[in-house]
């Protein structure tokens, strides 16, 4: 009967735009059996992917709506749902596992739930392929936009995170994930950033700390000098940046497995390294994050199948052979999270 539940909660979570695809190991159900009790799972396969109150989720599972109350913050809290404060009401919801119930548990992740993860993230990358749009996308860094005419308003961080109401920054749990796989990172570890809803989320939380807008721009200097690519949500109105390195992000990690990562990247410009000025020195090799750059016979060479014009190559160029140019037929994001995940739903047939 338990092994029945964690079925429902994987056919549950897989038709949400995210997915939760199974596998022929069914490592998914012990991610499942890792982070939900059955009692756990038997709620979660009632929710819906909007915020309701308690009342309507109490009526739907048939419970008493003062301990239906006490069973969804519980879960809330310990990130395996949803939660939106509007004052002192609390509206619940269900939300799928990447990005999302895995990133929640960033306080209680550990060796086991990392180990699964990693047997995961090939299949979770292969909805991710099945899918033009992707729930984060790509924007220069700060210097790359500087020394790039007419960057839109919503392709400049600095200008996505003016008039942000709340903001919150938390360790990076996948930098936290290869740590406890002995894989530990030397780049900086507490570099994700949320805004309104999600931020006050993982302040309740507390898997996340408020932060003023000027730190906020100082971790986006901090990640042009570090060498990470900055990926906030794939929305005009955004929730979230990560600031994501190619060898511990589960995102980048899963864009590398594919031939064209470009092709499932909205980035508006790919990289271009100008051969008569390139000295080969290798600098831009070692800045990208995706094994978009390779040597030439010549001078390094820009793979335009891989590059996602995140633009950490371009300020540490000694020659300025680099520059950024725009892709041609590259569409707006999105409106806003909602839009997103409509579109999401609609590529994988499920809307």
């Amino acid at each position: 009967m338990n092994e029945d539940i964690y079925l429902k909660l994987r056919e549950h979570l897989d038709r949400l735009p995210g997915g939760f695809p199974a596998t022929e190991s069914g490592v998914e159900l012990k991610l499942l059996k890792k982070l939900f009790t059955p009692e756990e799972a038997e709620i979660a396969v009632q929710l819906r992917l909007m915020p309701e109150p308690v009342s309507s989720i109490a009526e739907r599972l048939g419970m008493d709506e003062a301990k239906a109350e006490e069973k969804l913050e519980s879960m809330a809290g310990q990130g395996s749902i949803y939660r939106i404060r509007i004052g002192e009401h609390a509206l619940y919801m269900a939300y799928q596992f990447v990005i999302g119930v895995y990133e929640f548990h960033l306080n209680t992740i550990d060796r086991e739930l990392s180990e699964l993860m990693e047997e995961y993230i090939p299949y979770i990358a292969r909805v991710w392929e099945s899918t033009k749009t992707l729930q984060l996308r790509v924007v220069p860094v700060g210097s790359a936009v500087d020394a790039t005419p007419a960057v839109a308003t919503y392709n400049r961080a600095r200008e996505l995170l003016k008039n942000q109401e709340l903001i919150a920054v938390a360790p990076c749990i996948c930098r936290k994930e290869q740590g406890l796989m002995g894989n530990e990172c030397e780049r900086p570890h507490e570099t994700c950033l949320t805004f309104a809803h999600a931020a006050q989320y993982y302040i309740d939380n507390g898997i996340g700390r408020r932060i003023s807008e000027d730190e906020a721009l100082k971790l986006l200097e901090l990640a042009e000098e570090s060498g990470l690519v900055i990926s906030p949500t794939n929305a005009r109105e955004i929730i979230n940046i990560c600031l994501c390195c190619g060898c511990c992000c589960g995102v980048l990690r899963g864009l590398k497995l594919f031939e064209r990562p470009a092709d499932h990247v909205n980035s508006p410009y790919l990289a271009r390294i100008e051969t008569e000025l390139c000295s080969a020195c290798g600098t831009c090799l070692e800045r990208c994050q995706i094994d978009a750059i390779e040597e030439g016979e010549e001078a390094m060479e820009v793979d335009p199948a891989r590059c996602i014009g995140c633009g950490l190559c371009l300020p540490t160029c000694p020659e300025e052979a680099i520059t950024l140019v725009e892709k041609p037929g590259t569409d707006a994001p999105p409106a806003n999270i909602v839009e997103m995940l409509v579109r999401i739903a609609l590529e994988r047939g499920l809307a």
